[in-house]
C-alpha cells in the first residue's frame, strides 16, 4: 500500500448509507457479480484513457500497459484489482463513492423500492457497481491517481458503514488499485482458480488483458467486434467450441454489425446436429448478451425469438446499460428492437444461404426445420419469412429432393389459380392415395406435408404471392376433371339410384354421397365437408382418443370402378352382401384418408368377404 497523510472522516450522503445497508445485508445469493462490476469498471477506466491519449499529449504514465492485474492472497484472505486507466482525483473520489452526484444511488434506490426487490444483480445499470465490493468485503480501500500530470495520489477506504476516510497517498502511478478484506463467509474469492472461473463467464472478452497473479486469464479474444475479414476460420471455430460447449464445428456461421436502427456486433452460429430432435430435452437459448464485451446475460431469453433457441453465439450492443436487469429487459423497447433487428437479420441470412448453397441448407432443414416450422406457426411478426424458408417434398421431385413454395409457383401451369397440397406420413403413403389420382393425370404437382404443423401453417398462411393454398383432401375444391378414365360409367338413373342407397347405408356417417371427378383407379374417397385438413382431423382424433369423432363425411365414388358398378347390381337385387361390401369401402377409404377406425368392426367384416370369396 502506498505512504498516507493524515486521513479525514467524511460521512456518506444519506442514500449511500442506505444503499450500502442494503447491499451489505441483501439477499442476493449470487455474489460472484462483485467481480464483474469492478473488472467493468477497470475497462471502463482503461477505454477512458485510451480515449485520453488520442486527444492529449501529456498522460500520466504514458508507457504503462493497458491491462487490468488480480491478486490474490489465500493467507490474508484479500483480493485487490489494478487498472492503470484514467484514474481519479481526490474531488472525482468523493464525488463517485461517497455522494449521490454522481453514483445515482438515488435512482437504484428508488428501483428497488417500486419493485419491493432485493436484486443488487442490477447494480451496475444504476453505475454504482462499486458498491458490490461490500457484499464479499468488511473493508474496501481504493489507492488511486489521475492521468493529469500534476495531480497527486489518493487513499479512500471504508467498512461500509455511516462513514469513509480519505486522504493523499505518496507513491502511485496512474490507474487505480481497490483492495478487498474479505469476509468470512466469502473467503472463496481470495483463490486463484474461483476468480479465473468467474473471470471466464463474466468477463473473458474484455477487450484489454486481465491477469490473476500474473497470468493471463481471458486468452478468447472478443472476435464478434472485429471485421469478418480479421478473423481467421480457425478462430470461428474456436469460439464457437467455446461459446457453444461443442467440440465439432458448426454448420452455419453470420457475422455482422449495423448501426442502424441500434448499433450491433453479433455472431451467431448453428450447430451440426440438433440435441432436441434426438429426444435431449428442450434446448436453452444459447446466445449470451454482452455490453462493450462485457456479459450481461448468459443464454439470454429475451434477446431471441423462443423457436431460435437453437442459435448459438454472442450478440453486443453499446446501447445497452450494463447489467439491465430481467424485469427491464421484459419489457425494454431497446430489447425489442434489438430481437427485430438480429432475427430480421438471421432470417435474411438463411434464405441468402438456401439460394447459394441448396444442399446445406437441405441439412440445415432436416435438422432445424422443426424450429422453422414452429417460428411460422406462433410468430405472426415473421411469418412471411418464415414461410419463405419451408420445404416440402413434392409429387414433381425425387425422394429425398425439396421445393420452395417459390419453386412451386416458378412451375405452376399457366391456368393453375392455387397451391396444392396433402398431408401423408410419408411419400410412398401419399403416391398410392385417392386423392392424387386427377392432379397426377393433369400432372399438377401437389406438395407433401408429413406433419399436422405443416397443414396448420399453410392454412393459417392461406396464401403465398396471391395464389390461395388448399388441401385436396377438401370438399369445396375445382379439380380439373381427369379425361382418361377408361370403361362404362354408370350414368343417368342407375348412378342417381345408387348414390341414394349408399347415403341410406351410411346414415350419419356421410352428410353427402356424390359422383367423382377426381377418380381414376380408386372406387371411392372421403372429403371433409368443411375447411379443416385430414391431418387436422387425425390430429384431433389420437388427441381426443375418441374412435368416432371425426364426423360426417362426403363420400365419392367413381362410376367407372368395377366395384361400384357390381354394388350397383347387388343393391338392386336387395342383396345382404352389398351392405357389407359399403361398410369395408367405407372404412377403406377412412383408411386411405389416414383416419383412425374401429379395427374390431373392420376384421370381422374382411372375415364375412373371405367367406364368401372362397365359396
Amino acid at each position: 500500500m502506498a505512504e498516507q497523510t493524515k486521513m479525514e472522516q467524511l460521512e456518506f450522503q444519506a442514500e449511500v448509507k442506505q444503499l450500502l445497508d442494503i447491499v451489505i445485508h441483501s439477499l442476493y445469493t449470487d455474489r460472484e457479480i462483485f467481480l464483474r462490476e469492478l473488472i467493468s469498471n477497470a475497462s471502463d477506466a482503461l477505454e477512458k484513457l485510451r480515449y485520453q491519449k488520442l486527444t492529449q499529449k501529456e498522460i500520466l504514465g504514458g508507457d504503462l500497459p493497458l491491462e487490468i492485474s488480480i491478486q490474490v492472497d489465500e493467507k490474508e484472505h484479500t483480493l485487490s484489482i489494478t487498472d492503470t486507466g484514467i484514474g481519479m482525483t481526490r474531488e472525482e473520489l468523493v464525488e463517485n463513492l461517497g455522494t449521490i452526484a454522481h453514483s445515482g444511488s438515488k435512482a437504484f434506490l428508488k428501483y428497488l423500492a417500486e419493485t419491493d426487490k432485493k436484486d443488487v444483480n442490477v447494480i451496475g445499470q444504476f453505475g454504482v457497481g462499486f458498491y458490490s465490493a461490500f457484499m464479499v468485503a468488511d473493508g474496501v480501500t481504493v489507492e488511486t491517481r489521475s492521468f493529469q500530470p500534476d495531480t497527486t495520489g489518493s487513499l479512500w477506504s471504508s467498512e461500509g458503514t455511516g462513514n469513509y476516510s480519505i486522504g493523499e497517498a505518496e507513491g502511485l502511478t496512474r490507474g487505480t488499485k481497490i483492495t478487498l478484506a474479505l469476509k468470512e463467509d466469502a473467503q472463496e474469492f481470495a483463490k486463484p482458480e474461483v476468480i479465473k472461473r468467474i473471470i471466464k463467464q463474466y468477463s473473458g472478452f474484455v477487450p484489454f488483458p486481465i491477469l490473476v497473479n500474473g497470468e493471463k486469464v481471458n486468452t478468447v479474444q472478443a472476435i464478434w467486434t472485429k471485421h469478418k475479414n480479421e478473423v481467421s476460420e480457425e478462430e470461428y471455430n474456436d469460439f464457437y467450441k467455446y461459446v457453444a460447449n461443442a467440440y465439432d464445428e458448426p454448420l452455419l456461421r453470420l457475422h455482422f454489425s449495423v448501426d442502424a436502427p441500434i448499433n450491433v456486433n453479433a455472431l451467431l452460429f448453428v450447430p451440426k446436429d440438433n440435441m432436441e430432435r434426438f429426444g435431449f430435452g428442450r434446448l436453452e437459448p444459447g446466445v449470451n448478451l454482452y455490453c462493450k464485451k462485457v456479459l450481461i446475460q448468459q443464454q439470454d431469453k429475451d434477446i431471441l425469438p423462443e423457436w431460435l433457441r437453437f442459435v448459438r453465439g454472442a450478440v453486443d450492443s453499446e446501447e445497452l446499460p450494463l447489467n439491465i436487469s430481467r424485469e427491464t429487459m421484459q419489457d425494454s423497447a431497446l430489447i425489442a428492437k434489438l430481437r427485430k433487428v438480429i432475427t430480421g437479420r438471421f432470417l435474411k441470412f438463411l434464405q441468402e444461404q438456401a439460394k447459394s448453397d441448396a444442399e446445406k441448407y437441405k441439412e440445415f432443414w432436416t435438422n432445424f426445420g422443426m424450429f422453422i416450422k414452429e417460428g411460422a406457426a406462433v410468430d405472426f411478426t415473421h411469418r412471411k419469412e418464415l414461410v419463405k424458408l419451408l420445404r416440402f417434398s413434392s409429387s414433381q421431385v425425387e425422394e429425398g429432393q425439396l421445393v420452395s413454395l417459390k419453386d412451386y409457383l416458378e412451375r405452376m401451369q399457366e391456368e393453375q389459380k392455387e397451391i396444392y397440397f396433402i398431408n401423408g406420413p410419408t411419400k410412398e403413403a401419399i403416391e398410392v392415395s385417392p386423392y392424387l389420382e386427377a392432379f397426377r393425370g393433369q400432372k399438377i404437382e401437389v406438395l407433401y406435408t408429413h406433419e399436422a404443423v405443416d397443414d396448420y401453417i399453410l392454412s393459417q398462411v392461406g396464401e403465398f404471392e396471391g395464389k390461395k393454398i388448399v388441401s385436396i383432401d377438401q370438399a369445396n375444391l375445382e379439380v380439373p376433371e381427369h379425361q382418361h378414365r377408361e370403361g362404362e360409367a354408370l350414368a343417368g338413373e342407375q348412378l342417381e339410384n345408387l348414390l341414394k342407397w349408399l347415403k341410406e347405408v351410411l346414415g350419419d356417417k356421410v352428410s353427402e354421397v356424390k359422383e367423382s371427378k377426381r377418380l381414376s383407379d380408386s372406387p371411392v374417397l372421403v372429403l371433409n365437408p368443411d375447411e379443416m385438413t385430414g391431418s387436422l382431423q387425425r390430429m384431433m382424433q389420437v388427441m381426443n382418443k375418441d374412435l368416432q369423432s371425426i364426423g360426417p363425411k362426403i363420400l365419392e365414388i367413381n362410376p367407372y370402378h368395377p366395384i361400384i358398378r357390381q354394388l350397383s347390381v347387388l343393391s338392386q337385387q336387395d342383396d345382404p352382401f352389398a351392405k357389407v361390401a359399403v361398410e369395408q369401402l367405407f372404412d377403406n377409404a377412412l383408411i386411405a384418408a389416414g383416419l383412425i377406425v374401429d379395427p374390431r368392426n373392420i376384421v370381422q367384416r374382411m372375415n364375412q368377404i373371405l367367406e364368401k370369396a372362397i365359396q
